[in-house]
């Protein structure tokens, strides 16, 4: 016999609802219900009564399909209330900016290299033809980089007393200490077999 604390809720429910002249032990059907059916032998009626328990059984367990839409669903809820979350915030920031401010980040958001020459770039680093998304990126990761190598520079003129525009030593520098910190690949790196 079962233990009763082991059986699966949804076993409950099914005896539960076999009908009001059926106890779940007796063995007799209740009045409408029939037998379970004999293999092979399919009857007319039993047809409805297996559609009935497939939407059951469907809103019981849902099918790995289902759970894996469900999730994704949420995630792209999820997705796009942090982007609202974060544009609202970007919203925020912009709003307290000083007219300087707004001024260099507008000109931070224009600034762009050109596709073309960072086409032709990868395209006789790579030696073959490359796609408009490898541009993109290539572009876009080339922003990041000055971006940083500009950041150092001004720390570098901050720190020697000096006021901007920057000048061609404070960038120098700002590539010297990133290169000793390692966040900039040696160019002139000798590669040594034994050491």
């Amino acid at each position: 016999m079962a233990d009763p604390d082991r059986v699966k809720p949804e076993d409950r429910v099914e005896h539960k609802s076999l009908g009001s002249g059926s106890t779940p032990g007796s063995g007799e059907p209740a009045a409408g219900h029939s037998r379970p059916k004999e293999e092979g032998k399919a009857r007319p009626g039993d047809a409805a009564a297996a559609g009935e328990e497939d939407e059951e059984g469907s809103s019981l367990h849902t099918s790995p399909a289902k759970k894996l839409k469900l999730e994704q669903d949420k995630k792209k809820e999820k997705r796009q209330k942090v982007d609202e979350d974060e544009i609202q915030k970007m919203q925020v920031l912009v709003s307290s900016f000083s007219e300087e401010q707004l001024n260099r980040y507008e000109m931070y958001r224009r600034s762009a290299f050109p596709k073309a020459a960072i086409k032709r770039l990868v395209q006789s680093i790579t030696g073959s033809s490359v796609s408009q998304n490898v541009v993109i990126a290539m572009s876009g990761i080339s922003k990041v980089f000055a971006g940083e190598i500009v950041e150092e520079a001004l720390d570098v003129c901050e720190k020697w007393g000096d006021t901007p525009p920057l000048q061609p030593k404070h960038m120098r520098e700002a590539v010297r200490r990133l290169k000793s910190r390692e966040q900039i690949p040696n160019t002139k790196h000798k590669h040594i077999l034994f050491h």
